[in-house]
């Protein structure tokens, strides 16, 4: 009787083992998966506190992440931990009012920014900072519902 419980035992452990694989599996093909970045309605971009000629702010299924276009250039934004990203623009496709890009292209090191500021300002979250030790100052305000939460 020991040994037939052990056999289960082995079978259910090897399964579960098969399971923990796959999704890992899974998961790492996801990573490298382009997804689709859609455009935020009335946000705004301030660039040393004026607009730029040419710029879009997108947003994903994550929270809280977001991919500034300011000109030939795409920034990628993490707001809870502070952090911007310099993305490569060949890796970003545009279509249409959105584009496609997979957060597996994010560099090692994010851009320096000394200066951040996250704040709630009625129905816009304004999320500013310095691009760099003396570098201008990037501002986004994201429309946000009554509840304080985004919208998109």
């Amino acid at each position: 009787m020991k040994r037939g419980f052990r056999h289960l035992w082995l079978v259910a452990q090897c399964a579960l083992l098969l399971l923990t694989l796959g999704g890992f599996a899974r998961g790492q093909a996801d990573a490298g998966k382009k997804s689709t970045w859609q455009s935020i309605e009335f946000g705004i971009v301030k660039l040393n506190d004026a607009a730029p000629i040419s710029w879009n702010i997108y947003h994903s299924d994550k929270k809280g992440v977001l991919l500034v276009h300011l000109w030939k250039r795409y920034l990628l934004v993490r707001a809870q931990d502070e952090e911007v990203y310099d993305i490569d623009p060949q890796k970003i496709t545009v279509k249409g009012n959105s584009v496609e890009w997979s957060l597996a292209d994010v560099p090692e090191k994010p851009i320096e920014t000394p200066e951040w500021k996250d704040r709630n300002v009625g129905l816009v979250q304004r999320i500013r900072f310095r691009l760099g030790r003396d570098g201008h100052f990037l501002e986004l305000q994201i429309p946000v519902a009554p509840n304080g939460r985004p919208i998109y």
